[in-house]
């Protein structure tokens, strides 16, 4: 702690009063409900409601909130009142503090604000700044990983696999092309729901109806955070009621961000898969080896970075979980799950960012095909009698890998035991050109 409390009554409290997890409101709102209460004041004075000299105080307090520079004067649990109220007032006392005699927290610091907007606007505001500086730059810095690892395995055949069973082969790159075509579905996901998370619901005060507030004051202050910090998106809510009364827009982003982890887990656990071994799993790609992977088997290394991707997958989640529970919980004018909301969204907006960059610069960038492993799985999937199919019918394939199967033997000779032209069959079972498909 400083050597000088900043806050005040209302905070103490609220500490008092929320001895729950030992966690604090995330800090990143923090410094936007700072940012927010400098616009504010600014506004306020333009408007003559406030005058200069408190305004300016005011927002060098704010700036110095917003920079960081006080961060151990937040101290409430993150499980508080549902509206924010005591994380607003502790800005709101913090600021009027810094700001000097003559400052009150309420009537000038709060100036045509309430918790019911001032809040959730700040959780809007964090969400999408972090969506649009973090999680898009890294989800793209993933989806190009991807997209040379396609490139440059395009030409690597191993076996296909469907229900985990051989399927008929495709390309190493085939695969890493899926892969990056996922996330930048992912980032496409994330972007389509920026546009509502833009609309703050500031202006509406307690209930929506923007009592005590001025009618330009929502519209100025927005214009001047989207000019001072670059925010793309902000616009005025649809409907201010709506705005206020749900938190739905926070829910629809977190929705795509479990679909982002859905997707994660899928590429995460197939790499993982691919480099079982060294010789007693698949065995199609090498890892990087990034540390010992066991205590008591020397030489053993494992996928570290996919295990990683996974449990932060498994933990956005959970996340969306908490977070859709809190969106539920709007009663009338006013959602009062925010702070659970906020915690559970920007933990997964930051660890999804920090994951897909350790991904791709930690995994995907340096995984080399392994060649002879793909080419022994490409030649030793029967699936590859489909390609027959129109020359010899299903069910002569069909008896032709079942005798395959059991017997061991290779499928060309139970084909050709079977009847199948040999040069057909040279000419038909071609890894590449089935790997093609109806690619020209």
């Amino acid at each position: 702690m400083a050597a000088k409390q900043l806050y005040g009554a209302e905070t103490a409290k609220a500490v008092e009063n929320f001895p729950i997890s030992g966690e604090t409101v995330p800090i990143a709102v923090i410094h936007w409900l700072a940012r927010i209460k400098g616009a504010a004041a600014a506004v306020n004075c333009e408007l003559g409601l406030l005058d200069k000299r408190r305004a300016s105080r005011i927002q060098r307090a704010a700036r110095e909130i917003a920079a960081g520079e006080h961060d151990d004067q937040f101290p409430i649990d993150v499980f508080q009142t549902g509206s924010g109220t005591s994380t607003n007032m502790n800005v709101n006392e913090v600021i009027a503090t810094l700001a000097g005699q003559g400052v009150h927290a309420n009537d000038h610091v709060n100036m045509g604000q309430s918790s019911n907007d001032v809040f959730p606007s700040a959780v809007h505001l964090a969400a999408l700044d972090a969506a649009q500086r973090e999680l898009l730059p890294a989800l793209r810095t993933l989806e190009r990983s991807l997209a040379r690892k396609a490139r440059s395995f395009a030409g690597v055949v191993k076996s296909g696999r469907t229900h985990l069973m051989d399927a008929v082969p495709v390309t190493l790159g085939q695969e890493f092309s899926g892969y990056a075509t996922q996330v930048a579905l992912g980032s496409e996901r994330v972007s389509a729901t920026l546009g509502h998370v833009g609309e703050i619901p500031l202006g509406g005060t307690a209930t929506g109806t923007g009592l005590n507030t001025h009618p330009r004051f929502a519209e100025k202050v927005r214009r001047l955070i989207a000019r001072e910090y670059g925010l793309r998106g902000l616009s005025a809510p649809r409907d201010r009621f709506e705005a206020q009364a749900s938190r739905d827009a926070l829910v629809e982003l977190s929705g795509a961000l479990k679909a982002i982890a859905v997707s994660l887990t899928k590429i995460a656990g197939d790499l993982a898969l691919m480099g079982s071994g060294p010789r007693a799993g698949i065995g199609e790609l090498f890892l990087p080896e990034l540390q010992k992977g066991s205590s008591i088997m020397p030489g053993k290394v494992n996928p570290v970075i996919p295990e990683v991707v996974l449990q932060v997958a498994g933990q956005v989640i959970g996340n969306d979980t908490a977070i859709t529970i809190g969106g539920m919980q709007g009663q009338f004018e006013l959602n009062v799950r925010v702070p659970l909301i906020a915690r559970n969204l920007l933990f997964s907006l930051h660890v999804l960012s920090s994951a897909s960059i350790a991904f791709a610069e930690k995994c995907v960038d340096g995984i080399e095909a392994n060649k002879s492993g793909c080419a022994a799985s490409a030649g030793a999937t029967l699936a590859v009698a489909t390609a027959l199919n129109g020359a010899i019918g299903y069910d002569k394939g069909a008896a032709i890998v079942k005798k395959a199967t059991e017997s061991g033997r290779p499928l060309r000779e139970v084909a050709l035991e079977a009847g199948v032209d040999a040069r057909l069959y040279d000419a038909t079972i071609n890894l590449r050109k089935i790997a093609r498909g109806n690619q020209v």
